[in-house]
C-alpha cells in the first residue's frame, strides 16, 4: 500500500488515499473523500511495486 494525498475535486479538503500497489500495472480505484464522503475516481500506474503516476477526477468528470 501506499499512501498519497489529493485535493478533494468537491469538498476542496486535502485528503489522503492509500492504494494497493500489488495490482496489475494500470488499475482504476472508486475511494471516498474521508470529509465529504462523494466518490473520487483514482486511476494510476505500478511500476517496481511503487505507484508512479496517479490521476484522479469527480465522477461528474472534472480531472485533476
Amino acid at each position: 500500500m501506499q499512501e498519497i494525498h489529493i485535493q478533494c475535486p468537491y469538498c476542496l479538503q486535502a485528503i489522503s488515499i492509500l492504494l494497493d500497489c500489488g495490482v496489475f500495472e494500470h488499475t482504476t480505484v472508486i475511494e471516498d473523500c474521508e470529509v465529504c464522503y462523494r466518490p473520487i475516481e483514482v486511476s494510476y500506474i505500478v511500476e517496481n511495486g511503487e505507484i508512479k503516476t496517479y490521476s484522479y477526477n469527480s465522477i461528474e468528470g472534472n480531472e485533476f
